[in-house]
């Protein structure tokens, strides 16, 4: 980076920071935007986000505005609409940003954001680029994954925001959770009789991914095993959508009256309160395993080989998979058909890992930034795994 470029990023006071695909990503994202917020006083951080991103946004104190927008180059169900771009377009030319950090995860092209910013006035852009992007990109990392390396998505970030100044010392990830929310989490684990000093674990069985998905009728076996074994509660949660979901994995355990379903009765706030008072989260690999890293709680995360990027951060945790010859797939539906890397992890495995955290956690509270993954095949630590190229 020249001096020049240097004094440009450190005189940056509004920054838009493009984030437009799911919750998680943007919890993700936290510690480096954290670093931009702080390299340089009275810096004010926007983020453009989907509609998920501008939900968790609300509660993330580095952000002080969101605007919502559906990119047309990111999945998701709104039909294409040229009006609506050029608007955007219109919007952020308003915002009179200074620069725009534009985060993707590696198999995500940045240019259609670039150029909507340039087409902005945005002065300075910066992003992870595969290509040159000639005037698109002010400022660009090449890109190395997974070719030369594989990063956590955190730690990718951070090394963006870092080409242009911005370092951080603490790199937790951030979900700051309203004291309103563990009032309201509080009287409702009260009225369902879960008392205050009841161990509790938190059962995610949902992924917006189907490939990501663990068969619910062994979270049903789980749930029951972890009742019978360590005298606790389980509460189990999804969306309004995920409730008869949620009632598979009820079923086995419903007659102990230790197990509840709060698949659509939590709030976002509501939801990250309940993890935080969890013991341990059991979860596929999707939105609540971001959040556990944010506010500290233990995970065992059912980790489908689609990617190696997004295991728990900075928290005690157990990844659990099965190791398949098609790892890394980046696939939203198994290719194979048979989703072994998750369906072929065993009830009584995730129970003992569960078991293994809750009395590490008891021991101990230090963790390492990617700690290795536990299975039933020889172990192997994902960041050391060389990735094949997104399809």
């Amino acid at each position: 980076m020249s001096a020049h470029t240097a004094i440009a990023w450190q005189n940056a006071r509004n920054i838009l920071c493009v984030r437009v695909d799911n919750l998680g990503d943007v919890l993700m994202t936290t510690p480096a935007i954290r670093a931009l917020k702080t390299a340089s006083p009275h810096r004010r951080i926007t983020l453009l986000t989907s509609q998920s991103g501008a939900e968790v946004a609300r509660f993330i104190p580095d952000i002080d505005a969101t605007i919502q927008y559906d990119a047309p180059w990111v999945k998701h169900g709104t039909p294409p609409n040229a009006a609506r771009d050029l608007a955007m377009r219109e919007t952020l030319a308003d915002g009179a940003f200074d620069a725009a950090v534009i985060f993707t995860v590696y198999s995500q092209n940045p240019l259609p954001a670039a150029m909507l910013c340039h087409l902005a006035g945005i002065p300075l852009r910066l992003a992870h680029c595969r290509e040159n992007p000639y005037q698109l990109l002010t400022d660009w990392v090449a890109e190395s994954d997974p070719g030369d390396r594989v990063r956590h998505e955190v730690q990718r970030q951070l090394d963006l925001v870092a080409a242009v100044g911005a370092h951080i010392r603490n790199s937790r990830m951030r979900f700051e959770v309203p004291p309103p929310a563990h009032s309201s989490v509080a009287k409702l684990l009260s009225k369902v009789g879960i008392k205050p000093a009841s161990t509790v674990i938190v059962m995610h069985p949902g992924a917006s991914a189907e490939s990501r998905r663990y068969p619910p009728d062994q979270y049903s076996i789980v749930a029951r095993s972890l009742i019978d074994t360590l005298d606790c509660d389980v509460v189990v949660t999804g969306s309004a959508a995920e409730r008869e979901l949620a009632d598979v994995v009820c079923s086995r355990a419903a007659a102990t009256g230790r197990v509840r379903n709060m698949a659509g009765v939590l709030g976002l706030g509501e939801l990250a309160a309940l993890i935080a008072r969890a013991n341990v989260l059991v979860s596929n690999n999707t939105g609540p395993v971001h959040i556990a890293s944010s506010v500290g709680t233990p995970v065992v995360d059912l980790y489908a080989l689609t990617n190696p990027q997004h295991t728990p951060w900075q928290v005690p945790n157990r990844v659990l998979y099965h190791d398949v010859p098609c790892r890394y797939c980046y696939k939203s539906v198994c290719p194979r058909g048979h989703n072994d890397c998750l369906r072929r992890v065993r009830p009584d495995e995730i129970v003992e890992a569960t078991c293994e955290l809750l009395e590490d956690c008891g021991a101990s509270t230090a963790v390492a930034t990617m700690p290795p993954m536990h299975t039933r095949v020889p172990r192997t630590s994902l960041h050391a795994v060389r990735s094949p190229a997104a399809s």
